[in-house]
């Protein structure tokens, strides 16, 4: 048996243009780690006039419960700093996260195709 080895979680930061903030997110975001992501995005979000905050997930390997948790609450505290939160380069694993616990469209602003999950082929 292999035992699971955390990947520790990175955020580069990257004031990407005026009013604008891209944190690339890699390694694991789960209960260890979802404070640092929550904890950094506010930090960004102190100094005011930002319009944009992109979370690169493409460096994501694993989101728990804590990790969604995380996301939905850096969703709240940018949008009542008058931002938009965008999550990009969203790994397969993060998009079902999201649509099995229901906060896909919230978190996204697309709309939940939960189809996309289903295999339409029979077994």
């Amino acid at each position: 048996m292999t035992a699971f080895v955390p990947l520790p979680l990175t955020l580069v930061l990257d004031p990407s243009g005026p009013g604008a903030l891209r944190v690339a997110v890699g390694g694991d975001l789960d209960f260890t780690t979802a404070g640092e992501l929550l904890t950094t995005v506010v930090a960004a979000l102190d100094g005011g006039g930002l319009t944009d905050v992109r979370l690169d997930c493409g460096g994501l390997r694993i989101c728990d419960s804590s990790g969604l948790s995380a996301l939905l609450t850096v969703h709240r505290q940018v949008t009542e700093a008058g931002a938009r939160l965008h999550l990009d380069d969203r790994p397969a694993a993060l998009d079902r996260l999201l649509d099995v616990s229901g906060t896909y469209e919230h978190l996204t602003g697309e709309p939940a195709t939960s189809d996309r999950w289903h295999s339409t082929t029979p077994d």
